[in-house]
């Protein structure tokens, strides 16, 4: 079966009820487990924040970043420890997260990608994008979707 799989999470609801499927489908399998988030670039700023002054360092967004995917990966965090499962955690700077998914399971040598679908549908789909379609349109690894 599979022995490392990727848990990608935004810090929804809907994602944090995956990653609780995640890793019992994890500690079934005997599985270790990477838990994975993607945070904004660093985008450079316009003339807008320029003139007001409210220009953000390439340093500043780094550890903003660092605390955002700390604090989404928390919850996650707690659970693994309390479930006793081997784990290591990893986030990146991405605007295409499913790009950064992708990534982290080929960086981390994952055999499978266990991640949540929020269901939007028609014009939500749209406006919103689906990274979970996404993945499941680029990645070569199997995809586990809770819903």
């Amino acid at each position: 079966m599979y022995k490392h799989i990727l848990i990608p999470t935004d810090g929804s609801e809907v994602a944090e009820k995956a990653v609780t499927a995640g890793m019992d489908f994890a500690r079934e399998a005997g599985a270790r487990v990477t838990l994975f988030t993607a945070v904004p670039e660093y985008q450079p700023p316009g003339e807008a924040e320029l003139m007001k002054r409210q220009v953000v360092s390439i340093a500043d967004h780094a550890r903003d970043c660092e605390e955002m995917a700390s604090r989404i990966l928390s919850s996650a965090t707690r659970q693994a420890l309390a479930a006793r499962l081997e784990f290591d955690t990893d986030y990146a700077q991405s605007d295409q997260p499913w790009q950064a998914i992708i990534d982290a399971a080929q960086r981390h040598g994952c055999d499978a990608i266990f991640m949540a679908s929020h269901g939007r549908k028609g014009l939500a789909a749209v406006l919103h994008g689906s990274q979970t379609r996404e993945v499941l349109t680029h990645s070569a690894l199997p995809i586990l979707v809770y819903r």
